[in-house]
């Protein structure tokens, strides 16, 4: 540690009379010979009876007394404040016979200032002015007594100071008028603060200020290898010559460490090192690791030996792990579960993870190769924390060898492949896997007609197909079922105008297999049948010219399908410039975002960004939804050449306005630049018919908040990671475009059947009417922002920067962390901005790992400046994902009854009658019948419950059991609490 401050100060005598070997020679006034009261040079001893000249007046007896005695020139030196320390005696006027009544026991002390010695017996004149009085000085004691030696003094002593002084130098004078007195020692000096090493500086010698309240800066200078810290050091000397008010310090730098009371910063020796700047001392250096010279920061590690990013530098270093021990298999019939022992070395750490490689062999393919990637792997194939793993979608008959590495933190700067263990197992025969795609052929107002591709792993031979279907208002109990040999089967029937469900499933010797996805097809209406007849009847009757109007038709459907391709072709003058720009000032292939509102024409935006789609090359299959211009419905893309696919379509409502329609397709110019996995894609736009399209590519599982209700608590916290790193990777790629979203939630993300999340809703925000009844988005400043989602400063300022939307992305963290839980809950949204302007941030959701709660508070930083870029989270979850151990350590949920202002996760129970209204709350409301006919019907009997009563009244869902026992737990704890304060 640096050595304190100590407050001492040091003087510089300018004259003292007791060091003078002969006589003073100071000028009287009245000269001494012709007056008997002039002040008289005499020789004199002091306290320690040395031999010293002093001055002695006394002349009581007469009255108009004005005495007078000058020093010689006095030459400053530099100093600003004189001080002045005069040792004298004074006789008590009361012990003097017959004293009249002008006798004093005190006298004058005055000074002159003068560049130069100049003064003479008659100049300066002898009075006040020009002199400048300093004070009149007093005795503390006087002296009357006599004894045979003589008269017995005591001796004073006083000291005055002056300033500010300003010319080269200065007389002092002494006034005496009507005292009987002796100047025994006069003593002139200047004080100023020493030289100085403190809080890790060097002050040099600072002389005192003119005033005595003065503090005069000195600036310090860190010793050899030390630095400051935060501002600049300063000491300030005070008047008296002292040092205080220390500001700032300096610390030894990284590799050297504070000795010899901190006056000095020595390097650290070999074998030890300093990572940081400090004031703490070297530390050895950690197993496995060395030095390679003095002065160290860090060790770094023997060979064969690592350190990862995030393991501290006094950690010791790690190697990789020995390969899994034990590993045993158990087939059936297509899929296998594997398990084995930990490493008998784990490398010296604790985040030792599994890795699956799946090999398929023979086949007639001439040795192993990679398995596809329909092969599932549960929990996962890679990053696995237990020691097992099941793993289904095999092909039947076909012999598989699974190597099982054991890899840690450190594996992946190992220059060796991981250790492994392996296997080799043969499946059996099993039933055939899902069938995967399903379309439309043909309808009518009774009958629809369908097709579907045979399953990716037929497993054997199809016999037949099995076709589910029932109304999809009604219950799946209610499903009829059809057999066919084929893959194309004619539902009869069916109610005119009516949305049915259909899924399918095949049969092979083995059984059938598993359902496909639910698929939504829709009858035609009885008016869109007649219109169709309408139609088709010219054609019936010219059945001959119908046959030239075909072909002619479908020449100018595949010359209109086309026509965009070959336009395409053409880049417009301003891509050429654009490309020119970027080829000279961005990175080889990077792309800028162009925003369409920069264009005269926004057309030209629509036709430069996005591909034109001729109608007939689109069949809208059903309505999914309401969009803000119009419906979003579900149907097929069949571009020529091309295979058919299920797309996502968004319509313009009719009577539009021009500016309606601008909007609508600013977002397809926005959209039509991205391409990237974790962004929307666009397909193409209609623009040249009615009503106008925006076509995307379709995911199934709709927006991510909805998903995730529909699925509470039955992702692992790997998996809702990965959702988050889609999101991020999404955003990095939009903000290195330069393009702000403005309107991130989990609302504006989709989620396909792989669980793939993709960032969508480009802009639309913006172009909210004024009178929206959507309470998400809310006026400040004149535009509509949604609150809840929105960082301060776009608040505020309407400063919208991908900092802003990093904010926006800790909320979307939250929302997932909290399965669609509404930010913020029921707090309106006033009441959000006055709790963030205080620095209050939303709580952990249940079960949320510390380490992604702390990401999302890096995102809520206050000042933008600090919050993480997008790049960085992606690589902080990328960490994560390849070290699960970080995301076991869990934030403490509060359990009392008094919740913090934002923690409302976990409701208070005593606010409601039932256990019915306290399961609904929990969003556990399916299990009510459960917990009724187990007779757990009060809140006394519920908050006893242990995990076997939960699994026996029937929830069997790991997250679903989890929520209520946590639930169960904060409600004993409330009850506790409320006993506690009864008594």
């Amino acid at each position: 540690m640096f050595d304190r401050l100590f407050l001492c100060w040091s003087t510089e005598t300018l004259m003292d009379s007791t060091t003078a070997t002969a006589e003073l020679g100071w000028t009287v006034y009245p000269v001494s010979g012709t007056s008997d009261n002039s002040w008289e040079e005499v020789s004199g001893y002091d306290e320690n009876m040395n031999t010293i000249r002093t001055y002695q007046v006394c002349n009581v007896f007469d009255s108009n007394q004005n005495n007078w005695v000058r020093t010689k020139y006095i030459r400053r030196r530099g100093a600003q404040r004189i001080h002045v320390e005069m040792k004298f005696s004074v006789r008590d006027c009361s012990s003097i016979p017959n004293v009249p009544g002008s006798c004093k026991e005190t006298f004058n002390l005055y000074y002159y200032e003068s560049d130069s010695d100049t003064a003479n017996r008659n100049s300066p004149p002898w009075m006040e002015n020009p002199w400048i009085k300093v004070d009149t000085i007093a005795a503390d004691e006087s002296f009357s007594q006599v004894d045979l030696g003589g008269r017995v003094m005591k001796i004073n002593t006083e000291v005055r100071s002056f300033g500010p002084v300003s010319k080269n130098g200065f007389y002092l004078a002494f006034q005496d008028y009507g005292g009987c007195m002796s100047l025994i020692a006069v003593r002139v000096f200047y004080r100023k603060c020493p030289r100085i090493i403190t809080n890790g500086a060097l002050f040099q010698e600072t002389l005192s200020g003119a005033e005595s309240t003065s503090l005069v800066a000195a600036r310090g200078v860190c010793i050899p290898n030390a630095e400051e810290v935060d501002v600049p050091i300063k000491l300030y000397c005070n008047g008296d010559g002292e040092w205080m008010v220390p500001i700032g310090r300096c610390m030894c730098k990284a590799g050297n460490e504070a000795v010899e009371n901190g006056t000095v910063c020595r390097a650290c020796p070999s074998g030890f090192f300093k990572s940081t700047q400090g004031d703490q001392l070297c530390l050895q250096c950690p197993i496995n690791s060395r030095t390679t010279s003095e002065g160290a920061i860090n060790c770094v590690c023997r060979n064969g030996y690592y350190r990862t990013d995030s393991d501290p530098l006094q950690m010791p270093c790690t190697t990789v792990p020995s390969a899994p021990q034990a590993v045993i298999s158990s087939v059936n019939e297509t899929s296998v579960m594997l398990e084995w022992m930990s490493p008998r070395d784990s490398g010296g750490r604790e985040d030792v993870v599994y890795n699956i490689i799946c090999k398929s062999c023979g086949g007639g393919r001439g040795g192993c190769t990679r398995c596809g990637d329909n092969v599932q792997f549960v929990p996962r194939q890679l990053g696995l924390t237990e020691s097992r793993v099941y793993i289904s979608d095999l092909l039947a008959h076909t012999q598989y060898t699974f190597e099982v590495q054991a890899v840690n933190g450190v594996s992946d700067q190992s220059p060796y492949s991981p250790q492994y263990a392996s296997v080799n197992i043969t499946t059996n025969q099993a039933a055939p896997s899902t069938v995967s795609i399903m379309h439309q052929v043909s309808r009518s107002v009774d009958s629809i007609t369908l097709s579907w591709s045979q399953p990716d792993q037929p497993n054997g031979v199809i016999l037949d197909y099995e076709l589910q279907y029932y109304e999809k208002d009604l219950s799946e109990h209610n499903a009829s079922t059809i057999r066919s040999q084929t893959n194309t089967v004619v539902i009869r029937g069916l109610k005119p105008g009516s949305i049915y469900v259909f899924q399918v499933r095949a049969r092979t010797v083995a059984g059938f297999g598993r359902y496909s996805g639910k698929l939504y097809f829709q009858t035609m209406t009885e008016e869109e049948y007649n219109t169709s007849i309408q139609e088709k009847l010219p054609l019936i009757i010219g059945s001959a010219a119908a046959g030239l109007v075909f072909l002619i038709a479908l020449v100018v459907i595949i010359i209109v399908c086309n026509r965009r391709r070959g336009f395409d072709r053409h880049d417009s003058e301003y891509t050429d410039k654009l490309q020119h720009y970027t080829s000279g000032h961005m990175t080889p292939g990077m792309k800028i975002y162009i925003d369409p509102f920069t264009y005269e024409d926004p057309n030209e935006a629509v036709r430069e960004f996005a591909k034109e789609i001729d109608i007939s090359c689109v069949k809208i299959e059903q309505v999914i939804g309401a969009g803000e211009f119009g419906e979003v419905c579900s149907g097929n893309l069949k571009l020529p050449g091309k295979r058919e696919m299920f797309v996502a379509i968004k319509t313009l409502k009719s009577g539009y306005t021009e500016k309606q329609r601008r909007d609508f397709l600013s977002e397809a110019s926005i959209m039509g630049q991205f391409d990237h996995p974790n962004v929307i894609h666009l397909e193409g736009v209609v623009t040249k018919s009615s009503p106008v399209m925006i076509i995307t590519e379709f995911m199934e599982n709709g927006s991510l908040d909805t998903f995730l209700r529909q699925n509470d608590g039955q992702f692992t916290v790997i998996q809702l990671v990965g959702m988050l790193r889609g999101i991020a990777s999404g955003m990095k790629y939009l903000a290195d475009m330069n393009y702000v979203h403005r309107d991130l939630a989990a609302r504006n993300i989709l989620v396909n059947s792989n669980l793939v999340c993709k960032v969508s809703d480009f802009g639309l925000s913006r172009f909210l009417e004024d009178d929206t009844s959507d309470p998400t988005y809310t006026s400040a400043l004149g535009g509509k922002i949604p609150i809840r989602w929105t960082a301060p400063e776009a608040i505020q300022y309407r400063k919208f920067t991908s900092a802003s939307d990093v904010w926006s992305y800790g909320i979307v963290m939250w929302e997932v962390m909290s399965y669609g839980e509404r930010p913020y809950w029921d707090m309106t949204n006033q009441d959000v901005i006055n709790a963030i302007e205080q620095d209050y941030r939303l709580p952990p959701p249940m079960d949320c790992p510390s380490a992604l709660h702390q990401l999302m508070l890096d995102c809520w930083q206050k000042d933008r400046n600090n919050r993480p870029k997008f790049s960085q989270i992606v690589n902080n979850l990328d960490k994560m994902i390849r070290n699960p151990n970080t995301l076991k350590a869990m934030t403490p949920l509060s359990s009392g009854v008094h919740l913090p202002l934002l923690d409302r996760s976990i409701p208070d129970f005593s606010t409601f009658s039932s256990v019915d209204e306290w399961l609904d709350a929990i969003k556990m409301g399916q299990y009510k019948d459960n917990f009724a006919n187990s007779d757990f019907s009060t809140f006394d009997v519920v908050s006893q419950m242990t995990m076997e009563d939960i699994l026996r009244v029937g929830v069997t869902l790991a997250g679903h059991q989890k929520k209520i026992l946590n639930s169960i737990q904060t409600m004993r704890a409330q009850m506790n609490q409320i006993q506690s304060v009864e008594v």
